[in-house]
């Protein structure tokens, strides 16, 4: 059983990520963090070298500090969900394995293969989004979740480059990852973004029984509830 939780990095969903690890007791929990972010989020930095702020990308750091201001409007911080992943994990005694693509080298190579058509629409997208905070966030979250696919043919047309590099290319080498850990793992949890799960699922072996949980599930409380009930039961199920 592989259960694929789908987040967002801004929100406050750090409990009900909590729950769904502990109640499906995972031999390994499996994260969208590199080893950097996974240092930077946990402070376990053993063997790491330490990076030069000169050297991080300005559209990296952009882009984290926008997460960061848009997370305490929401009273969480950026990520705040994966180290939730994380300390349930080891609490469980279970594995933790970063499956992430280096993320400063992704979007280093996404603005350098950006035409300056598409920058200038990320650049605006960019400004919009910061003026707009938290209600912009919901409204993507909430047009996302309510047409999926159009949304992000949407997103391919506007930004070909950015969903190439940032999704694409990062659902593969995940894929990839996760395939490998489960050939040796019975019971498996991965937290990523909600816009990677269904492109994540698609290119795991068919033969592996994968249980979806949504953004949208961890956001509403009904919904929440009836994860809750089925985790559960499907714990008291397998004692």
């Amino acid at each position: 059983m592989l259960t694929i939780i789908g987040t967002g990095h801004v929100f406050k969903i750090a409990e009900p990520v909590q729950f769904i690890i502990r109640h499906s007791w995972p031999q390994v929990v499996c994260v969208e963090l590199d080893r950097s972010r996974y240092a930077g989020l946990t402070g376990d930095t053993a063997g790491m070298k330490k990076v030069d702020d000169a050297d991080v990308p300005p559209v990296y750091k952009a882009s984290a500090e926008y997460q960061q201001k848009i997370s305490a409007r929401n009273d969480s911080t950026a990520g705040a969900e994966m180290v939730a992943a994380i300390t349930e994990a080891r609490a469980l005694g279970a594995e933790v394995v970063c499956i992430d693509k280096d993320a400063r080298q992704a979007m280093t190579e996404m603005w350098a293969e950006m035409s300056r058509r598409e920058r200038f629409r990320y650049k605006w997208s960019a400004l919009t989004d910061g003026l707009l905070g938290m209600r912009k966030v919901e409204q993507t979250q909430q047009a996302f979740a309510a047409n999926e696919e159009k949304y992000l043919a949407d997103m391919r047309r506007k930004y070909p480059t950015l969903v190439r590099k940032l999704i694409d290319e990062r659902n593969a080498y995940m894929a990839a990852r996760l395939t490998e850990v489960c050939t040796t793992r019975e019971r498996v949890v991965v937290v990523v973004g909600d816009a990677h799960v269904e492109g994540l699922a698609k290119l795991l072996p068919p033969e592996l029984e994968v249980r979806k949980i949504r953004l949208a599930d961890l956001l509403d409380e009904e919904r929440m509830a009836k994860v809750r009930a089925m985790v559960w039961n499907d714990k008291e199920g397998s004692e």
